[in-house]
């Protein structure tokens, strides 16, 4: 039978992005026998997923014996270049539709890939939020060291989207390729404030505080997932 890990992992992760408790629901799914030889599902996911769909690999690989779950995080956008460059992969999460069309557009997907999350932009500031950021705009303040994500990569993009949406121009210190990047210069205090995913400000629990803005709302960013052509396992990974 087949385990069909894109439906386990997309379904569980849509729970845990949604905030549904820490712990993984169990797989549907029929394990795979002691007999079987060992496989490895190899899945390129978007930074942002990193904390879900590592608990979700492991759940995964305790309920199916003989898997073992190789999982690759970076930027979406560098993520689809190296699947258009042959990169060997089953599995690919990206943290926007336009980063998923660059894999699609190449004819790379065995079948349409599927939503399975939302995510939207949250303000992250180190804890105590000591400069006081309660607003989108406050970012443009020039005293501010902020770091937001390149251009290129889905959280850039959505920043962007806001920006033009709300006609507040930011002048970050730094563009990040990844929202884990500028999470990281935020809990190391070398930024003020940073633009990351709600989800990212709720994995670092007590490293950073979050700020909302209802302007994140014009931008919010869809999780599609599918299996590619090429994929090694693609039994298992379908």
């Amino acid at each position: 039978m087949k385990i069909r890990a894109l439906a386990v992992i997309g379904a569980a992760a849509t729970l845990l992005l949604a905030g549904c408790g820490g712990s993984s629901t169990g797989s549907s799914a029929a394990p795979t026998s002691a007999g079987s030889a060992a496989k490895t599902l190899t899945v390129l996911a978007a930074a942002s997923l990193t904390e879900s769909f590592t608990a979700l690999g492991k759940q995964f690989e305790t309920d199916h014996p003989g898997v073992t779950v190789k999982l690759n995080f970076a930027g979406s956008s560098d993520l689809a270049q190296q699947i258009v460059q042959g990169a060997p992969a089953d599995v690919f999460a990206a943290a926007s539709d336009a980063t998923m069309k660059t894999v699609t557009a190449a004819s790379l997907t065995a079948s349409p890939p599927t939503t399975f999350a939302k995510n939207v932009l949250q303000i992250a500031t180190p804890p105590g939020n000591p400069k006081g950021i309660a607003t989108f705009a406050d970012l443009a303040k020039p005293d501010l060291k902020v770091i937001v994500c390149a251009p290129q990569v889905p959280c850039g993009a959505a920043e962007q989207k806001i920006e033009k949406a709300s006609k507040v121009t930011l002048k970050p210190v730094s563009q990040e390729s990844d929202v884990k990047s500028v999470l990281a210069k935020v809990e190391s205090g070398d930024a003020d404030a940073g633009l990351v995913y709600v989800t990212d400000v709720n994995s670092a629990g007590t490293k950073v505080q979050g700020v909302n803005f209802p302007e994140s709302a014009q931008a919010s960013t869809n999780y599609p997932i599918a299996v590619l052509k090429s994929a090694p396992e693609a039994d298992l990974a379908g």
